[in-house]
């Protein structure tokens, strides 16, 4: 597993990044015990996948607290993983019954507050990215950017970066910014290509940053088989696999993103062990050009302009 730094002053992290947000929708209970997911984690990291992505928000506000638990098994781990959280996003839940209507707040108040009960819900004594995870439309780019900075100062987060962010919305947050933005999170897959095309991935490359891709198979729906475009894609994957040593639809997925010159991170976010594994082997694929403009071609049902 290869290592990226994420920007020419940022973190390294590593070429796929495991995802938490569904580890607590898991039914057998088993397996969201603290020794469970810190089974997990270690396997991760076996792999060479040494980056977690979680979020305040994550199972309504309950993902960090059960990744502090794990950690709290072994706290030489944590020297071992880079750690990125998001903040910003507050819904009506059990755990906050107070409030009546989700909304947006990345006030510089709010970012350090979120931030600090990140850290210590996962007992850490810092983070090595926080991101803001949606623009907040009441919030100035001034503001936001006095909580990050703030927090950068005071050494509990390393560095910082933007989640789901258009690029005038990067643009203006990072011109106020002590320490460059480091990445933008956002949303990228054979059936989501938005970000090759709003320039999105062009800043990331302009910035000599990069971007990391959520819901790299389009929440599942790459694998239905009752869409059009994802039948489109199975028949192609099929054609593509002994040439790839007999790579899934998933694996071809994953290189499709990686193949990307803005060299985007990819968030795995399974469960199983066997499926992490099995998503690992997509680092080895190198796609050539000519495939992967045809699975582009699949996923859209035209050919290219």
């Amino acid at each position: 597993m290869t290592r990226h730094r994420i920007s020419p002053a940022g973190p390294e992290f590593s070429r796929l990044i495991y995802g938490t947000w569904r580890i607590l929708d898991d039914e057998d209970a088993a397996n969201k015990t603290p020794q469970a997911l810190m089974n997990r984690f270690k396997a991760c990291v076996d792999m060479g996948i040494t980056t977690l992505d979680t979020a305040e928000i994550y199972g309504l506000y309950l993902v960090e607290e059960a990744i502090g638990g794990a950690l709290k098994i072994d706290k030489v781990f944590r020297d071992k993983i880079e750690i990125v959280t998001k903040c910003g996003i507050y819904v009506p839940c059990s755990f906050h019954p107070e409030r009546k209507t989700a909304h947006y707040n990345v006030t510089s108040q709010r970012i350090v507050k979120s931030a600090e009960k990140s850290l210590r819900l996962m007992g850490i004594d810092h983070i090595d990215m926080l991101l803001v995870h949606r623009p907040d439309w009441l919030t100035s780019a001034d503001e936001t950017a006095e909580g990050l900075n703030k927090l950068i100062k005071d050494g509990k987060i390393r560095s910082a970066g933007v989640s789901n962010y258009n690029v005038h919305q990067f643009d203006l947050l990072n011109s106020r910014m002590d320490q460059p933005l480091v990445t933008n999170q956002v949303e990228f897959s054979l059936l989501h290509m938005e970000p090759i095309y709003d320039g999105v991935f062009d800043q990331c490359q302009r910035h000599r940053i990069l971007p990391m891709a959520w819901s790299p198979l389009a929440k599942g729906a790459l694998m239905a088989k009752d869409d059009a475009a994802a039948v489109r894609l199975h028949e192609k994957a099929a054609e593509l696999s002994m040439k790839y040593g007999g790579a899934t639809l998933d694996q071809l997925a994953y290189a499709w993103i990686m193949a990307h010159p803005s060299c985007p991170l990819p968030i795995i976010g399974t469960n199983k062990i066997e499926r992490i594994q099995a998503c690992a082997k997509a680092v080895d694929i190198q796609l050539e050009r000519e495939d992967w403009y045809a699975l582009w071609v699949a996923a859209k049902g035209h050919g290219v302009p």
